[in-house]
């Protein structure tokens, strides 16, 4: 009975002094991973805003670029910090990060748009063929920039209608910028009687067109026939005006050049 008491004794305490070296091993390597953890979090962050500011200050790239980067570093340094973190409890990382590489693939694969309007996103972003507040012009959609985001850019169109239109579908076709020129030009073409006094109609044009304090003088204004038939004559007009006022130039042109030729009684065909 004694040798039966003495073996439980020393079994016990074999045990109890296997769980505290367990104890203490693990203790240490929990702690570690917490302190690596909470030390890879700070140091993620720090380098992820730093990234933002010197990103942020390259001309030319937009704030919701800089962002975008700064949270694809931050988020990839913390993946890095979690498979190291596994690595100190004995995990195979190797296997960890083939799987990771085998998730992506499939997420790539399953979110191939999507990520085709990031990417579509990312280079509208970087080479800005249009800006926040600019009228454009594709085969796919019109209208004034709202917003341009990583998946999408937000327009409203010329009747006030709202309009998302993806990445992708601006980044693949030809865009017409209406707003990026300083200066545009306007053709405008009047069809008169053959009747009708020629150059006075080209004098009363080019003295409307001059009036105009928006119509530029250099490249001047021109007014020549255009085509000729057997009854009746159009004259093209070509003047510049600076872009912001472009349509009420043309308005107020046209309008004037209504009053003016009917007051020289000049025949409008």
């Amino acid at each position: 009975m004694e040798d039966q008491a003495t073996n439980v004794v020393i079994t016990t305490r074999t045990a109890l002094d296997q769980a505290s070296a367990l104890a203490v091993h693990y203790g240490f390597t929990i702690l570690g991973a917490i302190i690596l953890l909470i030390g890879g979090w700070i140091l993620s962050s720090i380098v992820s805003r730093s990234a933002y500011r010197v990103i942020s200050r390259i001309r030319g790239i937009d704030e919701t670029l800089a962002s975008f980067f700064q949270n694809v570093l931050h988020y990839s340094l913390l993946i890095l910090v979690f498979i190291t973190v596994l690595g100190q409890f004995g995990v195979q990382t190797t296997s960890i990060i083939a799987a990771f590489g085998a998730a992506g693939l499939a997420i790539g694969l399953a979110l191939q748009r999507t990520l085709q309007n990031i990417a579509a996103g990312i280079m509208l972003l970087i080479l800005r063929p249009f800006q926040v507040g600019e009228y454009i012009e594709t085969t796919n959609a019109t209208g004034f920039i709202k917003e341009i985001g990583l998946f999408a850019t937000e327009m409203r169109t010329a009747d006030g209608l709202y309009l998302m239109a993806p990445n992708s579908t601006l980044w693949n076709t030809p865009i017409l910028n209406h707003s990026r020129e300083p200066d545009r030009r306007q053709e405008l073409s009047i069809t008169i009687g053959n009747s009708a006094d020629l150059e006075l109609a080209r004098k009363t044009i080019l003295d409307v067109i001059k009036a105009d304090e928006r119509v530029k003088s250099d490249p001047a204004p021109v007014v020549y026939p255009d085509d000729l038939s057997a009854d009746q004559a159009v004259l093209k007009i070509e003047y510049w005006t600076a872009t912001s006022s472009w349509t009420d130039a043309r308005r107020d042109v046209i309008s004037k050049l209504l009053t003016r030729l009917a007051e020289a009684s000049i025949p409008i065909k």
